[in-house]
């Protein structure tokens, strides 16, 4: 479940969110049968609010975009990628402090 600030990529919007986004996009690739995932889920959903009107911050469930998450490398989840200007910046496989999502949103 994704907080009030919190993006819901999909397959769908990912070029027009994530892509063609005019400020940072942190994208955390996620499933609901996943425990860290799960636990990843309430950091995100701060951080999106902390970040709203300069990033965007959301989550991307792998189940309902498997060929997107394969033609990005998504092996274990949680990753978490942070795009700026349509390219990938920076990614973690696992759970990381919401410091260094902040600090590679910045």
């Amino acid at each position: 479940m994704a907080g009030a600030d919190t993006f819901t990529f999909t397959a769908q919007n990912f070029q027009s969110e994530v892509l063609q986004s005019d400020v940072p996009v942190l994208v955390d690739f996620w499933a609901e049968w996943c425990g860290p995932c799960r636990m990843l889920g309430p950091t995100i959903d701060q951080l999106a609010t902390e970040m709203k009107g300069k990033a965007k911050v959301g989550k991307l469930d792998i189940d309902a975009a498997q060929e997107l998450a394969s033609s990005l490398g998504i092996q274990s989840i949680p990753t978490v990628m942070v795009f700026k200007g349509g390219k990938l910046v920076n990614k973690w496989v696992g759970i990381r402090p919401k410091s260094d999502y902040a600090t590679a949103l910045a």
